[in-house]
């Protein structure tokens, strides 16, 4: 991935949440974001790339980009879609979608001749959480956050669904679902102690081995990168308090040494921590 190609995003609004309905442009060259971007295709003969991959998509359909995907928007006709962004700590901190994103990183569009009811339902939502955030009533970050919850739901429900014939695999059972979810709930609630891979299968009953292989293929992640992701989160709340310093914050979020957390922060946020609080003080 061409990290020139990174777009820096904004939420001025609502925290971890942006929409946009009359600015998308007609064309935008291949570039990718730590957000997640959902459209909804308002007219035919848009055209994108996710990837390698061409999606040519007509009136209500939807297209789905996941955070840190390499997309492009190719061809779109004068207000052609609208589109929700929002942080990927929205996906990163559930670990219900975190044990699934084997399966929902490959998914990417919802095609409303195939998929009418499903493809109407999401559309609404997506009005729905557009209408709280140009109105801005009480709760609007919890009231929107909660229709991005409904939709991830509907598109995790859709794909399982659509996986049922290969669940039974050997690469998959709801066992092992299960050892990665555990997992995922135990780093999440010791992620700011200095717990390892070993440590961390040995709790779940697993070889370091066969639990190092099952969890990079069901997260998409190694391990270290994965609870990395979860400190770094984990600093992002931190750094909101001026009262602590930088060097608190990467200690109290789970990392060993502050040159360790700044290279990693930077990595995963685009951004030097000071220059992270400087932003969004």
């Amino acid at each position: 991935m061409n990290r020139n190609a990174k777009e820096e995003l904004n939420f001025p609004y609502i925290r971890d949440i942006s929409f946009t309905e009359s600015n998308a442009p007609s064309y935008f060259p291949p570039h990718w974001h730590n957000a997640a971007e959902f459209s909804v295709i308002l007219k035919d003969g848009c055209r994108y790339r996710i990837g390698d991959t061409v999606y040519d998509l007509n009136e209500g359909d939807l297209l789905f980009v996941w955070p840190r995907e390499l997309h492009e928007v190719m061809d779109l006709p004068s207000k052609g879609s609208v589109f929700v962004q929002f942080s990927s700590s929205i996906l990163e901190n559930n670990r219900d979608l975190v044990s699934a994103s084997r399966f929902l990183s490959s998914f990417h569009v919802i095609y409303a001749k195939k998929e009418p009811l499903l493809a109407h339902e999401l559309k609404d939502i997506i009005y729905e959480l557009k209408d709280i955030y140009d109105k801005n009533p009480y709760f609007p970050e919890t009231k929107c956050k909660l229709c991005i919850y409904r939709i991830l739901l509907l598109i995790g429900e859709y794909v399982m669904q659509e996986k049922k014939d290969s669940l039974s695999s050997s690469s998959y059972s709801e066992a092992s679902w299960e050892y990665v979810r555990s997992a995922c709930s135990y780093i999440a609630d010791h992620s700011t102690e200095d717990i390892s891979q070993s440590h961390v299968s040995k709790v779940i009953g697993l070889s370091h081995y066969y639990f190092s292989k099952l969890f990079k293929e069901y997260t998409q992640m190694s391990f270290p990168e994965y609870i990395s992701r979860i400190r770094v989160q984990n600093a992002v709340t931190l750094l909101s308090d001026n009262k602590l310093s930088v060097t608190d914050c990467a200690f109290m979020s789970g990392f060993q040494s502050t040159t360790t957390f700044n290279k990693v922060f930077l990595k995963l946020i685009g951004c030097t921590p000071r220059e992270f609080r400087k932003l969004h003080r």
